[in-house]
């Protein structure tokens, strides 16, 4: 999917495990199918997770990241009404892999798929609550950090532009011009809040037909609110979308807002999938429908 991707083989993460986590070197370590862009997925056991990124590199960036990101699941884990990955371990680079990488406890559970749910009412109504219990946990006074997703749309607007340059022969880019145009430039008056920044179907686990947990923390920030909004627009369909509204309280505002940044993931991510990852294709093409309703 990406230029600059390492593809991470079983064997490399036997050795790495072997190496740097002797008490599991004799689990079984099966590569996991995964829609997912930005990380190698390994099962080891039956209750372990291993996750490679797929662009590693030795930056103490990277590094710094993944660590946020399991302070964010151990914090999450007590607020939240639904499961987050438990951290099990950092690993670090080694042979075979120039890059930190993680563990996680293992949780059962499959990526939501809106024919496979028959309450998508029900499911509008947890996931509401969990982006309830999110915002509601304390700041700190904490502050959007300036960059990726949670800060003003006019921060996207180049590259939400780049993308519907590229992308006439993809989707309506003259009537997503037009919404983005207005989205853009709706006020904002609400408090920035602890959000998920990255509510795809793919990082929503359903077990029993109900949410089960929410997975792939490494965009939890402070930001927006409405950023997560956008599975209004990349899972639900028309009535389940409003159910979502409801539950949530979300003013006028607010809504045209999370229709932006959802209209914003999708054109961006509509023209670099679109040959290399058909189900992030098929979502973005879903979601950009969906924001011209």
């Amino acid at each position: 999917m990406h230029a600059d991707q390492v593809d991470v083989t079983a064997d490399v993460v036997a050795a790495l495990v072997a190496t740097q986590f002797p008490h599991w070197r004799a689990l079984p370590i099966h590569p996991l199918a995964s829609t997912g862009t930005v990380n190698a997925l390994f099962r080891l056991g039956s209750e372990v997770v291993l996750r490679f990124p797929l662009r590693p590199g030795a930056d103490p960036a990277l590094r710094a990241e993944l660590e946020r990101e399991q302070e964010h699941a151990r914090m999450l884990a007590a607020h939240l009404p639904v499961a987050v990955p438990e951290p099990l371990g950092l690993g670090e680079p080694g042979e075979g892999y120039p890059g930190p990488w993680t563990a996680y406890r293992w949780i059962a559970g499959e990526p939501i798929h809106p024919g496979r749910v028959d309450d998508l009412d029900g499911f509008a109504r947890d996931l509401a609550g969990v982006v309830t219990a999110l915002r509601a946990v304390d700041t700190g006074g904490r502050v959007w950090s300036g960059s990726g997703r949670g800060g003003p749309l006019l921060a996207q607007d180049a590259g939400v532009r780049t993308a519907l340059s590229v992308s006439g022969a993809l989707t309506d880019t003259a009537r997503l011009t037009e919404v983005w145009d207005r989205c853009r430039d709706v006020p904002r008056h609400d408090a920035d809040a602890w959000i998920h920044a990255d509510l795809m179907p793919g990082n929503l686990l359903v077990r029993d037909g109900r949410l089960a947990a929410v997975i792939d923390l490494e965009t939890v920030t402070v930001g927006d609110p409405a950023v997560d909004l956008m599975p209004a627009w990349n899972l639900f369909d028309a009535g389940s979308r409003e159910t979502y509204r409801r539950a949530l309280g979300v003013d006028d505002a607010t809504w045209e807002r999370g229709r932006g940044w959802a209209l914003g993931q999708a054109i961006n991510a509509l023209p670099y999938y679109v040959r290399t990852n058909p189900v992030m294709a098929a979502i973005a093409r879903r979601t950009l429908r969906a924001v011209l309703e």
